[in-house]
């Protein structure tokens, strides 16, 4: 039991890394899991799935001060303490090359994927040390250490949660806070299917395979292979490691 009576906020909490990532933290014995996603409805039915009376919801923007703010404050009320923060919530914009892309939804995606981390860390930090630290676990992507053409305000994005992560992690330690981020390779859930059908509209499954043929593993990762690695930098068993970059791309960037 991992995270027995730790409590966790998990952002993007209704989509399958973070619904299979909240379904772990249970089963390691955590005691209460905030999910915490745009649409109230997605989150109730994240919720069901689950199945859960330790599962809680809040409906919010990532990238808005007062909604990040709401979230955090939620989880005191509920829980009292912040021992897990699992700053998942990201958005892919559009494959368009960056001569075309247009200037609103660059801002969008490096809103949410950015600014998003930020706000997370800055209300959660002051409870977190509180409590006498905790964990932060951010998700970025291999996206975040090469280039793929024509995503880039998803490739510059999740190149700045690492510089996010690092400040994250100097300005936490002395507090017992650690920051890190895990690095995905195309997992198989929604994100990956907007991402083939921007890449190849009339062949996605082709673009998929495609895809695999550069993952020595030869396959896309699972929600589950993500929860696995964020419930190990959850845990005390990852109690001396911060500032660093866990990729899990079934040997993708190797």
């Amino acid at each position: 039991m991992r995270l027995e009576d730790k409590y966790a906020i998990v952002t993007g909490g209704a989509g399958g890394i973070g619904k299979a990532t909240a379904e772990s933290m249970l089963e390691e014995g955590a005691e209460g899991v905030l999910l915490v996603d745009l649409e109230e409805e997605a989150l109730e039915e994240a919720k069901n799935d689950i199945g859960s009376d330790k599962i809680y919801t809040y409906a919010a923007d990532v990238s808005k001060n007062e909604d990040v703010k709401g979230y955090t404050e939620k989880a005191i009320d509920l829980f009292g303490r912040i021992d897990v923060l699992f700053l998942n919530a990201g958005i892919e914009g559009d494959v368009t090359p960056l001569t075309d892309y247009p200037e609103d939804l660059f801002d969008k995606v490096l809103d949410v994927n950015v600014k998003g981390v930020w706000l997370g860390m800055k209300h959660a930090f002051p409870y977190m040390r509180e409590n006498g630290g905790g964990s932060v676990i951010i998700t970025s992507s291999v996206a975040g250490i090469e280039g793929t053409a024509n995503v880039m305000p998803y490739v510059a994005s999740k190149h700045a949660t690492i510089g996010a992560m690092k400040v994250g992690a100097l300005e936490g330690a002395e507090d017992d806070i650690r920051v890190n981020t895990i690095h995905p390779s195309p997992v198989d859930n929604r994100m990956m299917r907007s991402l083939e059908e921007g890449f190849a509209p009339d062949a996605p499954e082709q673009c998929k395979e495609q895809f695999e043929q550069q993952i020595p593993l030869g396959r896309y990762g699972k929600n589950e292979d993500m929860a696995d690695l964020v419930l190990f930098l959850a845990s005390d068993e990852s109690e001396f490691i911060t500032g660093s970059k866990f990729v899990i791309d079934g040997g993708m960037t190797a």
